[in-house]
């Protein structure tokens, strides 16, 4: 990541030749500068983090849906052990913080690349730098709309013309909206201008790459509609497959972390805390599905710690990774020595060590050492094998996306193993495992029920795989797979139920009150945790 690095730094340099005049004018509004300081393309960087870090770490994603998920469990309850909001869906000191991150994180990452709209303009040598940044409009505020339900789109983004409080759009309104604004950059790249002159992205701006991630992109987004509109999640799933997606592993997109330079991976900074290294394991549901599969990913990923308290705790002992021995610990159970002391838990395995070093939960399987606590890891954003899965269900589905599901479905499974080899040697899985095990272990066609329950199983495992949480989540809530079971915790804030969004950052109330209550009156269920959204239906 050290082209961040730089960006920012030409970034930083040129808004500060800008401040020298108007202060009080820069001061009302920050992102005012005229484009003559500055060059609007190392905001693509800028939006591309933004995004990067809400999908990741304590902004939210590590500490809501890992858990609802049912990737990582967690044997943390109330008060300030923070994993209890994913895990046990249970309230700590800083939740009304946590599920306000990722609207302000996303909007600034949304706000960035319209700096880049506004300054263009509609300069036709800048027509890609144009259309990369409306890809990471879309990219930011979809990630919203698929959070919290209607959000700011047609009136979002415009402080610099005194509007303060804009109208949230329906989510239907906002998804047709990006879907359009979507295909008209897409279809406005222009190869002979070159390629993009800043890009965080693992594609270092090349145009072609981003054409076929924003298809994938609007691919991804149409599949989110397939049970409340399912013919326009064709049509637009149709015009993504046309346009060209991700076509090889290589294209897969991520963000490469540099520790250095002060670019961590926000994922391995939470897990090398000391109390989420102990207590954060993958869950039961997660290690069952890999383990019932024989699957390659499994010893590549997970490993049970060295017995003994200090051995669980020490960052540098390197557990066992056979994948026999794997065991994930089931959601909902705490430390506390009640009746949900995971000691209490049915087939509860027994602990390791004895004595003052003894530790119940010593059996079960953590995130691989090896592979997820280098702080230089990258972050996935969108993978070859996620597109895959989503063409296989479009052509259960019946949509003309260009060959079969089940041809789909192997590439997927191949791609989702082969993808492990960003996390360095220890997680690299050979090419030809990787393709053995996918003919291995083909799509089943027998019924579209069997094929999509398939599909989507494997979309969350893939997912989690890379701690892509809110990915895993937001598939399950569309397509109801994997089947999971909710947890009933004292005190959660869903009434027992998985939640299904985040609600509003409470200062949405305070500042733009009249047009969040108006957002609000068309929720199914209001402003809470177990409210659907346009396109969660039943």
């Amino acid at each position: 990541m050290k082209k961040l690095i730089i960006y920012s730094s030409i970034l930083i340099a040129g808004l500060q030749a800008g401040c020298t005049k108007g202060f009080e004018e820069l001061n009302t509004n920050p992102n005012a500068s005229s484009p003559a300081n500055f060059d609007a393309a190392y905001f693509i960087p800028s939006s591309q983090r933004n995004y990067m870090e809400s999908i990741s770490g304590y902004s939210g994603a590590i500490l809501f849906q890992s858990g609802w998920a049912q990737i990582f469990a967690s044997t943390t309850s109330g008060g300030a052990n923070y994993y209890s909001n994913a895990d046990k869906y249970a309230p700590s000191s800083n939740t009304n913080t946590y599920m306000a991150n990722s609207w302000g994180a996303n909007f600034t990452g949304a706000g960035r690349a319209q700096e880049v709209i506004k300054n263009v303009g509609d300069d036709p040598a800048k027509v890609n730098l144009r259309s990369a940044a409306v890809i990471m409009k879309v990219l930011n505020l979809a990630f919203i709309a698929d959070l919290y339900g209607a959000i700011p789109y047609s009136e979002a983004l415009q402080g610099d013309q005194g509007n303060t409080s804009p109208k949230y759009d329906s989510q239907q309104a906002a998804y047709l909206a990006m879907l359009a604004d979507l295909e008209g950059a897409l279809q406005s790249f222009n190869p002979s201008l070159g390629n993009l002159s800043a890009d965080a992205f693992s594609y270092d701006g090349d145009i072609n790459k981003w054409k076929r991630f924003g298809y994938s992109l609007m691919l991804r987004m149409a599949m989110r509609l397939v049970k409340v509109d399912a013919n326009l999640a064709k049509t637009w799933a149709e015009k993504a497959a046309a346009g060209g997606t991700l076509s090889g592993v290589a294209e897969d997109c991520y963000i490469q972390g540099d520790n250095a330079n002060g670019y961590s991976n926000a994922n391995t900074r939470a897990l090398i805390t000391p109390a989420d290294f102990y207590q954060v394991r993958w869950s039961k549901t997660f290690i069952d599905y890999l383990k019932s599969r024989n699957d390659p990913r499994l010893s590549a990923i997970a490993e049970v710690p060295p017995a003994g308290l200090a051995a669980n705790n020490n960052l540098s002992a390197v557990g066992d990774n056979t994948a026999a021995n794997q065991l994930g610990l089931p959601n909902g159970w705490d430390l506390n020595g009640g009746a949900t002391d995971i000691t209490n838990s049915p087939g509860y395995p027994g602990g390791t060590g004895a004595g003052a070093d003894l530790t119940p939960i010593g059996k079960y399987s953590r995130p691989r050492i090896e592979v997820f606590h280098n702080l230089s890891n990258p972050v996935m954003i969108l993978t070859y094998a996620e597109t895959e899965l989503l063409l296989a269900e479009a052509a259960v589905r019946g949509f003309s996306v260009g060959g079969t599901a089940a041809q789909h479905y192997q590439n997927a499974v191949a791609a989702a193993l082969q993808s492990l080899s960003i996390y360095g040697s220890a997680a690299t899985i050979a090419a030809g495992t990787a393709t053995t095990y996918a003919a291995a272990n083909p799509l089943d066609v027998s019924s579209p029920t069997n094929s999509l329950k398939q599909i989507n199983e494997q979309y969350w495992a893939t997912a989690g795989s890379y701690m892509n949480f809110v990915e895993a989540w937001n598939n399950w809530k569309r397509s109801g797979y994997p089947a999971l079971t909710a947890v009933n915790y004292t005190g959660n804030f869903s009434s027992g139920q998985i939640p299904r969004r985040q609600p509003y950052p409470l200062n949405e109330a305070t500042f733009n009150g009249a047009n969040y209550q108006e957002a609000v009156s068309g929720l199914q269920g209001g402003d809470t945790w177990i409210a659907r959204t346009w396109w969660d239906a039943n």
